[in-house]
C-alpha cells in the first residue's frame, strides 16, 4: 500500500428495501475512520460523497426484474470514474457505502488499469444473482454477478468494458446464504468459496493464508469487498440483511490483520451499514475498527 488514501463516500440505498442504509458513510465519518486513519500516519483525503438520484417511487421493478435500475447504474457510473481518478492520482480508494450495489461501480473504477484483478468478498452472501435467478430483484444481490460480465447490459457496461473481474481470481469468504441461482453458478464457473462450515474447520488463519495466496496468484492487485453483514449480527446488528452464525468481530480483525501484513490490497470498499437497525452506532465503530486493522493499527 502507499501511503494516500482517498475516501469516496456512497449514500445507496436503492440496491434494497431497507431504508437508512444510505447514512453509512456518514456514520462512518462520525465514527472516527479519518482521525483512525491519520492516526496510523495515512494521508487521507475525503473526497465527499457521490451524488445519488431519487426514483419518484422506491422499489419499482423493470421488465428484467431490477429494482431502481436507471438510479443504480447512474451512481455506478460515477463511482467508477471517480475512483479511477483517484488511482490515476497514486492513492488508495476506499469506497463507504451505502448498500452492496455500489461494489459494481467500485469495481468498475478499480479494474479500469488492470489487466487481472483479484476480489476478496467477504459477505454472508454470494451477491450472484441477476434478474432470472433473483428472488427479489434487488441489485445489492447482484453485484459480483455483474463484475464477471452476467446479468443487465447497462450494469455490466458501466466503464466501457466487461467483465471486469474473472471467476478463477475472486474468493468468497464468510458465505452462508446463498440462493439456489447463486449455488449454480459458483458450481459453473468454479469459484472458491470459505463458507462458516471450512472456517470453522479450519480456522480464519488458514482461510486466510489461503485466500491470500490464491488472489495473488497471476493478479495485479486486490479489491477487498467487505460487507458488514458478513459479522455475526451479535457483533453487527446494524445491517439490512443479517445472517446467523457469521465470524465473530474478532475473527474478522483477525482476517484484516493478515491481509494488512501481506500487504497485497490495492481497493476497498465497506458497505451495508444501516444506524437505524444499529444499536448505538456500534456497527459503524466495528466497521472503523477494521478498516484500521486492514491499514496496519496493532495493540503493540
Amino acid at each position: 500500500m502507499n501511503k494516500k488514501i482517498a475516501i469516496i463516500g456512497v449514500p445507496m440505498d436503492l440496491g434494497q428495501m431497507r431504508r437508512g442504509v444510505d447514512m453509512g458513510p456518514s456514520v462512518i465519518r462520525y465514527a472516527g475512520v479519518v482521525e483512525r486513519l491519520e492516526a496510523l500516519g495515512w494521508q487521507v483525503e475525503d473526497r465527499g460523497d457521490i451524488q445519488i438520484g431519487r426514483p419518484k417511487r422506491f422499489d419499482v421493478k423493470n421488465e428484467s426484474n431490477l429494482k431502481d435500475l436507471e438510479e443504480v447504474v447512474e451512481a455506478n457510473r460515477l463511482l467508477a470514474e471517480e475512483t479511477a481518478e483517484v488511482i490515476a492520482d497514486g492513492s488508495f480508494p476506499l469506497i463507504l457505502g451505502g448498500d452492496h450495489s455500489i461494489a459494481i461501480g467500485s469495481l468498475a473504477g478499480t479494474a479500469k488499469d488492470k489487466e487481472n484483478l483479484g476480489v476478496i468478498w467477504y459477505d454472508a452472501h454470494g451477491d450472484l444473482n441477476t434478474g432470472e435467478t433473483s428472488p427479489s430483484g434487488n441489485i445489492h444481490g447482484m453485484p459480483l454477478a455483474v463484475s464477471l460480465g452476467l446479468g443487465d447490459k447497462s450494469l455490466t457496461e458501466i466503464g466501457g468494458f466487461s467483465p471486469k473481474v474473472k471467476p478463477e481470481n475472486v474468493v468468497l469468504i464468510g458465505a452462508r446464504s446463498l440462493d439456489e441461482g447463486e449455488r449454480k453458478l459458483i458450481r459453473e464457473k468454479g469459484i472458491k468459496v470459505y463458507t462458516m462450515h471450512e472456517i470453522d474447520r479450519i480456522g480464519m488463519p488458514q482461510v486466510m493464508e489461503e485466500a491470500s495466496e490464491y488472489v495473488t496468484n497471476g493478479t495485479d492487485g486486490v479489491h477487498l469487498s467487505l460487507d458488514l453483514d458478513a459479522l455475526d449480527p451479535s457483533d453487527a446488528p446494524g445491517v439490512g440483511t443479517p445472517v446467523v452464525g457469521g465470524p465473530t468481530y474478532r475473527e474478522t480483525h483477525l482476517a484484516m490483520e493478515i491481509l494488512a501484513e501481506k500487504n497485497i490490497v490495492t481497493s476497498a470498499e465497506f458497505v451495508e451499514v444501516n444506524p437505524i437497525l444499529d444499536m448505538k452506532n456500534q456497527t459503524a465503530e466495528a466497521a472503523v475498527a477494521l478498516i484500521g486493522s486492514l491499514f496496519g493499527e496493532k495493540l503493540l
